[in-house]
């Protein structure tokens, strides 16, 4: 397959069963329940702008996806700045460039929308996935993302 048998568009609220479907087979947890609740955000709520994406193979099928969203004021952040805060490939699409082509035209996307900032939160010791947004451009942040155990 190559990477131009790869479409790109905006997800719709009927590629919830599809991303669940990728998400549990890249986890091996199932998690219908979160992505249930950003639907909602994304669809149903009218303080987002749209900002998530889905990769379509050559006959339609959704094989990855990218969800993020355009800060409205929180956090004293406004609309310059976004989030992306889920990515999935298919693990039988994972090393094709469905990842990349996936950022890039998310980039693009918000881009358009007047973002010019986008963060996304990476485990320490995820070597994998801090490879994979350090090849795409990500740096370091000037924040600090801060935690108290309860």
């Amino acid at each position: 397959m190559s990477d131009g048998a790869i479409k790109v568009r905006l997800m719709k609220p009927t590629d919830l069963e599809a991303i669940v479907k990728i998400d549990e087979r890249v986890l091996k947890v199932p998690r219908r329940d979160y992505y249930c609740m950003k639907f909602e955000r994304n669809f149903e709520h009218r303080d987002t702008l749209p900002a998530s994406l889905v990769a379509e193979d050559e006959e339609g099928n959704v094989v990855g996806f990218v969800m993020g969203h355009i800060y409205m004021g929180e956090y004293g952040i406004f609309q310059e700045e976004a989030t992306l805060d889920t990515i999935g490939v298919d693990p039988d699409y994972q090393g094709l460039g469905v990842g990349g082509k996936l950022i890039n035209e998310f980039f693009a996307h918000l881009k358009t929308l007047g973002v010019q900032k986008i963060y996304t939160l990476v485990g320490w010791d995820d070597a994998q996935l801090v490879r994979f947004f350090s090849g795409n451009e990500f740096i370091p942040s000037r924040t600090i993302n801060l935690e108290r155990t309860l």
